[in-house]
């Protein structure tokens, strides 16, 4: 791939800071038999990364990268649920196909995995163990199941096992908090146990998405293992992307919360990591068109009842940091149908730039837990493989 030394730099020359010293190049990154020229994962996000935002991101980047789906639960996925199935659709022209998995029980999580590979043909499998969410680590799952080193290399295990040629990779936290920290144990096991890829968000479970990522422990744990890094968390812009790789040494990046309305972010990914002049950022004519774009897509998928109604989530992110009136915005914010979308976007002005302000700053998301919940009794033990776990940790929610 060409140099990633480009234009991209001059950015970082500001407040008398030199950019980092970034590699020649940037190589392709390997999952196993999956070969990803551009190392850039879009993060599976509970109710964004459905097909049709997905396929916005992917077109994009012109179909480089993966990008993951939202999270599907295990047991939900082994016993037929209709959500879980429609979840689990993939967009038109997805390749490679990439699914990410909940799970908290081996025998369900082997199952499913199973499933995705020999009955939906996935090519890449991810497993969450980085949602912070207090109602999912209360029940022992997301960011609090790799604390039970045991029950995490049982669940890995089964899953690569039953995944077989596929690549099966996990995503991780840190740790509970910073007195007790994962993610070296969780590296080993995956380098054990013959995971693909682990992905880490700089972050602990208690921290949520406050703060700043911790990009030292992305470091500490690529000079840990052989196994793949990919580093996860305040990846807002591409700079950002170039710096991490540059600093940390990853072999790619999980970009999450910086594409939240902004799908065109990965056009820029894609440009940075080629060497490439960044594309202008859109006007908000152009930004209007994405969102027609993306109404429609929702429309296709689920219905244009309910595919408005998920639109509406991305208003704000969409619109932030343009001059919008409040009226206009929260109009924009109840929109019901195509054609009210539409009359609705003509009301904006379409040779509005893009407000430059916004660049780099925090999107989503940015307070911490106000506690770390956990199952009684949990923090006794390190180890063990049965908790108690029961299907009432399997709820439908992701992130991390």
């Amino acid at each position: 791939m060409p140099c990633v030394a480009s234009v991209y730099q001059e950015r970082w020359h500001t407040g008398g800071v030199s950019a980092p010293t970034l590699p020649a190049s940037v190589a392709p990154l390997q999952l196993g038999r999956l070969r990803v020229d551009l190392p850039v994962v879009l993060a599976p996000m509970a109710g964004i990364t459905n097909p049709p935002y997905r396929q916005l991101c992917r077109e994009a980047a012109g179909g480089r990268g993966v990008f993951v789906s939202e999270m599907i639960t295990s047991r939900g996925l082994v016993e037929g649920d209709r959500e879980t199935l429609h979840l689990l659709e993939p967009a038109p022209g997805e390749v490679p196909r990439s699914v990410q998995l909940y799970g908290v029980d081996p025998h369900y999580v082997g199952e499913a995995v199973r499933i995705l590979v020999a009955e939906h043909g996935v090519d890449h499998v991810d497993l969450n163990f980085g949602c912070p969410v207090p109602k999912v680590t209360k029940r022992g799952g997301g960011a609090a199941l790799p604390w039970k080193r045991d029950l995490l290399r049982a669940i890995v295990r089964s899953a690569v096992a039953a995944a077989g040629e596929v690549p099966l990779t996990f995503k991780t936290r840190k740790g509970l908090d910073e007195e007790r920290l994962t993610y070296l144990d969780a590296g080993r096991i995956a380098e054990e146990e013959g995971v693909a890829a682990v992905a880490l968000h700089g972050r602990t479970a208690i921290q949520g998405y406050s703060g700043e990522a911790d990009w030292e422990a992305v470091a500490r744990l690529k000079e840990s293992t052989s196994v793949p890094v990919l580093g996860n968390g305040d990846v807002w812009e591409a700079d950002d992307a170039l710096r991490m790789l540059a600093q940390t040494g990853a072999d790619g990046v999980v970009v999450g919360r910086g594409c939240l309305g902004r799908p065109w972010l990965f056009a820029h990914l894609a440009a940075a990591f080629d060497g490439a002049p960044p594309p202008p950022q859109p006007s908000l004519g152009e930004v209007a068109a994405t969102v027609r774009r993306h109404g429609e897509l929702l429309a296709a998928w689920t219905g244009e009842d309910r595919g408005l109604r998920e639109l509406r989530k991305f208003m704000a992110w969409y619109l932030k940091g343009f001059a919008v009136g409040s009226h206009l915005r929260q109009r924009l914010g109840l929109v019901s149908s195509l054609a009210e979308l539409d009359a609705l976007l003509g009301e904006l002005d379409p040779a509005q730039p893009f407000p430059e302000a916004e660049l780099g700053r925090p999107r989503g998301r940015t307070s911490p837990q106000k506690r770390l919940a956990l199952p009684e009794g949990w923090l006794d033990d390190p180890y063990g493989t049965c908790a108690g776990l029961g299907a009432d940790a399997e709820l439908a929610v992701s992130g991390g």
